[in-house]
């Protein structure tokens, strides 16, 4: 694809929505998510017995025995078939990215009901009033949504039906012609640490931060927990208390997503050059392995596994890979340019004298360097200098004006 044809299409970006199913379509919509993860699962698990054999399997071939499995079960056939095929190819490229042993199953539990139409040019989205418009999909027909903003000029290339809790939304893959500007405040720049006491800290001395979850609703989160491990397996009760734990956990995520989205964007608008840490979050984040004892067979030594997971919980309720996903997100838009250095040394090191010593950090969120004895300031601040000063060097070593 030429650089024309790029600019011509400009860049593609996500338009989410809330549904209002008929009862109906509800059930249709559901059915199909199911359909579409009993196919998923299934090829998985085709593709693991030709792997145990030395055999492989791909897209096509699947998709040909899809066509011949719907003459032996009717269900296939009462839900769009682009759905289906789509489910294939999104294992397809889950096994190719990650293996065919590792790649999960769909569990009914926890994986979240979806349904992808991935023919967009044959959607027809109608506008009906000021709040409210609605878009035809297959075998569901039109389907209406609350119309939060407007879609005119932008290409839909799929759309997406997504259940949470008891609502459904719906999301659109748009070209919305727009393309990247040159960023208005040229060399500005500016280095951003993601901590755990505080959420975004700048080199400017900026501390960025919010409470996603009120005291209140920690307590009651804590109390629907233990209720949850108190209710059988099964009972109608123990569906209630998850629903009423999701609702909690839901209003906390749209409060970190928003925090997130604005933080990004101000970041984005106001510097021309943002540095990050490369961090790992995944890999960050993964449960601390069990130590086995070898003076007794089956028993475990302590291997700091509950300061683990409370750090754990403390970076993913920061949303550190949520911020920098929007950050990115948002630069598109700003012409920002986001570079990412490595997070060595960068909590440890004086922004002032450049002297590493790990006794400087003083605690989480206090770092008073041995070296030069200037006064405290704090940890997360003296970090974001360091990850400028180092992405401003990388930025210059590339040939670009820092």
């Amino acid at each position: 694809m030429s650089v024309a044809e790029v600019t011509l299409r400009g860049m593609k970006a996500g338009r989410r929505f809330r549904a209002e199913l008929t009862d109906a379509q509800s059930r249709l919509a559901q059915q199909t998510a199911d359909a579409c993860r009993a196919v998923y699962n299934t090829g998985l698990e085709q593709r693991r017995e030709y792997r145990r054999r030395g055999a492989w399997i791909n897209y096509e071939q699947q998709a040909h025995e899809l066509v011949d499995a719907k003459t032996e079960h009717a269900w296939l056939t009462e839900v769009p078939s682009h759905c289906l095929q789509h489910a294939l190819r999104d294992l397809d490229e889950a096994c190719r990215q990650r293996g065919t042993f590792r790649v999960r199953w769909r569990s009914a539990r926890r994986w979240v009901p979806s349904v992808r139409f991935p023919q967009g040019s044959k959607m027809k989205v109608q506008e009906l009033n000021r709040s409210k418009s609605r878009v035809k999909l297959p075998k569901l027909g039109w389907v209406a949504f609350r119309a939060s903003r407007d879609l005119d000029g932008e290409t839909i290339r799929s759309a997406t039906l997504t259940r949470e809790g008891k609502h459904w939304f719906v999301s659109f893959l748009v070209d919305d012609g727009i393309t990247t500007p040159p960023h208005a405040l040229p060399g500005t720049a500016v280095g951003v640490d993601r901590g755990v006491a505080v959420a975004v800290a700048t080199s400017a001395g900026d501390l960025l931060d919010r409470v996603f979850m009120t005291p209140g609703e920690r307590r009651r989160a804590l109390w629907l927990q233990r209720k949850l491990s108190r209710a059988a397996n099964g009972s109608a009760n123990r569906n209630k208390t998850r629903a009423a734990l999701a609702k909690v956990r839901a209003r906390e995520r749209r409060r970190r997503q928003d925090f997130c989205q604005k933080t990004a964007h101000q970041l984005a608008q106001e510097n021309a050059v943002v540095v990050l840490e490369k961090l790992a979050v995944r890999n960050m984040t993964r449960r601390a392995r069990p130590v086995a004892d070898p003076t007794q067979p089956g028993h475990y030594l302590p291997n700091g596994g509950s300061a683990k997971s409370g750090l754990n919980r403390s970076i993913l309720s920061n949303g550190w890979y949520r911020f920098e996903s929007a950050l990115k997100s948002a630069a598109r838009y700003s012409g920002t340019q986001v570079v990412q250095v490595p997070a060595a040394f960068t909590s440890q090191r004086c922004s002032a004298c450049g002297q590493v010593d790990p006794k400087s950090r003083e605690s989480q969120a206090v770092f008073r360097c041995t070296h030069c004895l200037r006064p405290a300031e704090h940890a997360d601040v003296n970090a974001a200098k360091n990850i400028l000063a180092a992405g401003l060097l990388a930025v210059s070593a590339c040939g670009d004006d820092p």
